[in-house]
């Protein structure tokens, strides 16, 4: 009994995997299509589940539909009764009338292998291509198989009239021994050859991967239709502006968790916005900043993007406008200030040094958050601060610590 429990638990097991499988083969397979058709047919479209496992639209029409049959532990070949086949089938014969001469094309995207002289090989859209052999063949299966999984579905194809039926066997395609999961990575990296920035590749595919998941997301809950492939190449041609020289990129993932923020709460910084009552919210953002900030220094440095030299040379530019700027504080202080008037010229003078855009790492590196968040950084590290006693504030608060 428990023998039998762990086979059935071993086949849950690789169902879900095979299936999880099958649906990453879409998602990828979809932007790789994108890649390869965009440059012929830039304003047509891609989407995922809505008319078919993918398909191309044009003016929210599909053009072709594409049923993807992933396979990894299988090696058979693909034949004439193979149940992917008729299920396919049944499928396309559920989109539209099949005698529609004006149809989308109906395209089988499989991993297996059409065996020869069947009419899946006499569908590749090559040189082999013969529809009348595909047709005979076709129904020739249908008439002869006996699997009762697919006989609802061949009935439903025989019962088709001539003409009708060769006008929908007309429109499809077979496109066998197609790539399986694990090298969809590399075509996309071989269709993006010319756009990729040298040095830096991998950092751009983990963006384009990142913005393309997304975009899934979004068509799989409904939140978009589909991509286009003018809609892509724009996305390439700004991704490949962050890391040409005067520019560096911004990545998505680098964020805390809204959770996280009160972690912060004893970090130098958070008792330096404290001293000046900074609004909750400004301290809320601060964490979050600093936090975005040093990420992307750390992922920055970790992918060549930018030299420790060249860092330090910002954070130096940074600490020399906010000498300049807590000089007028001081000289604008009373002789002897109130506590209150400490606060409120301390405030005064984070809300203009984080409002400053001037100084930036790069000129046309512009993110709000990252110089905002370096200031965060300096003021964690004592380096300036807002309050006009901030220096002996902070050495009470280390005093204070536990060694």
């Amino acid at each position: 009994m428990n023998t039998e429990r762990g086979r059935q638990a071993e086949s849950s097991v690789h169902s879900a995997a095979e299936a999880a499988l099958g649906y990453l083969y879409q998602a990828k397979w979809a932007l790789l299509e994108l890649l390869r058709g965009s440059a012929a047919r830039p304003e047509a479209a891609i989407s995922l589940e809505l008319y078919d496992d993918v398909a191309w639209d044009e003016t929210g029409s599909p053009t072709e539909l594409l049923q993807l049959k992933h396979h990894v532990s299988s090696v058979r070949n693909l034949t004439d009764r193979s149940p992917d086949l008729w299920r396919t089938i049944e499928l396309w014969l559920d989109a539209g009338p099949p005698s529609d001469p004006d149809g989308p094309t109906l395209t089988l995207i499989t991993t297996q292998i059409a065996a020869q002289g069947t009419a899946v090989a006499a569908m590749r859209p090559d040189a082999s291509y013969n529809l009348g052999e595909a047709i005979r063949l076709l129904e020739a299966a249908a008439q002869h198989s006996d699997a009762a999984s697919t006989r609802a579905v061949r009935e439903r194809f025989l019962s088709l009239g001539s003409e009708e039926r060769a006008q929908f066997v007309g429109r499809m395609r077979v496109l066998d021994g197609a790539p399986v999961v694990g090298e969809l990575d590399d075509l996309v990296r071989k269709a993006l050859l010319f756009a990729l920035p040298v040095g830096h590749e991998g950092a751009f595919l983990d963006r384009l991967w990142g913005w393309w998941f997304r975009r899934v997301l979004d068509m799989l809950r409904g939140q978009a239709k589909s991509v286009t492939g003018f809609g892509l190449r724009v996305f390439i041609d700004d991704l490949h502006s962050e890391f040409v020289q005067d520019n560096l990129p911004t990545f998505d993932d680098l964020h805390l968790s809204e959770s996280d923020v009160p972690e912060f709460d004893d970090r130098p910084f958070v008792h330096q916005l404290r001293w000046v009552v900074a609004p909750d919210a400004i301290l809320r953002r601060a964490v979050l900043d600093y936090y975005r900030a040093y990420a992307h220094t750390a992922r920055w440095l970790e992918e060549d993007l930018i030299g420790i030299e060249e860092l330090e040379q910002f954070e130096t530019r940074l600490v020399e406008e906010w000498e300049m700027a807590f000089a007028w504080l001081l000289q604008d202080l009373p002789a002897e200030p109130t506590e209150e008037q400490k606060q409120q010229a301390g405030r005064r003078l984070l809300r203009r040094t984080l409002d400053q855009t001037a100084i930036r790492v790069r000129e046309r590196y512009s993110e709000p958050f990252f110089t905002r968040g370096k200031h965060h950084g300096l003021a964690d590290e004592g380096q300036i601060g807002w309050h006009p006693e901030f220096e002996k504030r902070l050495e009470e608060l280390l005093l204070s610590r536990p060694a």
